[in-house]
């Protein structure tokens, strides 16, 4: 079976995922995978045979977490065209007590970025830093940090069909206001480019991987996502109210909560260590 005879049902899934607000990101990721998946198919027949002949493709190529996303892809589509009988199985991953201490952003070196953005009077990318951590919220919800919200303390989110509000810290908050003084900010989102246009995911990545080297924190660390899980693992350090935290976070789940608050190995030896068990 070719893959043009599924073109037209790729097409109207792809439209229906923006229908639901997905990001364009998203679409774009489970566009590819679906046609990934028609390429290794060619001329044979759409079987359940042939469905899980690539999922052993992928299990030799890629790690278990990525060939789970691309299952996931697959597995709305074959929903989508009603034929539920294709769907395939998630391999199952143990998840780990801890994160690679190479993976997470520490306060330590959190603070060090702020302070390279301050030396090199980029007060902009500073304030942006502090305002994403600050707060929890997601790289594509910064356009939602608007002169209004500033003034009122607060930021009305809405994304993906769901409201949520967010706080701004006093201190934040008061920065925020200096901030849009001197810029003569008097109205719409705070982060603009020169040309006044809001911030994107695009241009946040480029200031933040600009000071890595002068931060002195590896590159690999830093990006916006980063930031989030720090504050979440910060919040609940001392409010120890997952519940609470998962509504901040925007998330309909407390499972993809509980993600956000692993600590490094670091950390977890050193509670192994306050154990005292070992003499």
């Amino acid at each position: 079976m070719e893959i043009t005879y599924y073109e037209v049902q790729i097409e109207d899934y792809l439209n229906h995922l923006r229908d639901e607000e997905h990001s364009p990101a998203t679409i774009r990721q489970y566009r590819h995978d679906i046609l990934c998946f028609f390429s290794f198919l060619g001329d044979g027949e759409l079987t359940k045979e042939a469905a899980l002949s690539y999922k052993e493709k992928l299990e030799q190529k890629y790690q278990p977490v990525s060939v789970n996303a691309k299952l996931s892809a697959l597995n709305s589509f074959f929903s989508f065209i009603g034929q539920e009988d294709l769907k395939l199985k998630f391999l199952k991953i143990q998840k780990s007590a801890y994160c690679s201490v190479e993976k997470e952003l520490s306060r330590g070196e959190y603070q060090r970025l702020v302070k390279a953005a301050k030396k090199k009077k980029d007060e902009k990318l500073a304030l942006l830093l502090q305002t994403i951590c600050g707060t929890g919220i997601r790289v594509s919800e910064v356009k939602y940090i608007t002169a209004k919200a500033v003034y009122r303390g607060e930021a009305v989110i809405r994304l993906k069909g769901k409201t949520r509000t967010i706080l701004f810290p006093k201190k934040l908050q008061k920065r925020l206001k200096d901030y849009m003084r001197r810029e003569k900010i008097i109205a719409g989102p705070v982060f603009i480019t020169r040309t006044g246009q809001p911030l994107d995911r695009s241009n946040i990545w480029k200031m933040m991987k600009a000071i890595c080297q002068d931060a002195g924190v590896d590159e690999k660390k830093v990006f916006p996502h980063n930031l989030r899980h720090l504050f979440a693992r910060c919040f609940y350090a001392i409010d120890k109210d997952i519940a609470k935290l998962a509504d901040i976070l925007g998330h309909s789940s407390i499972n993809t909560t509980r993600i956000y608050i692993i600590t490094s190995g670091k950390e977890h030896r050193r509670r192994l260590d306050a154990l005292e068990l070992v003499s």
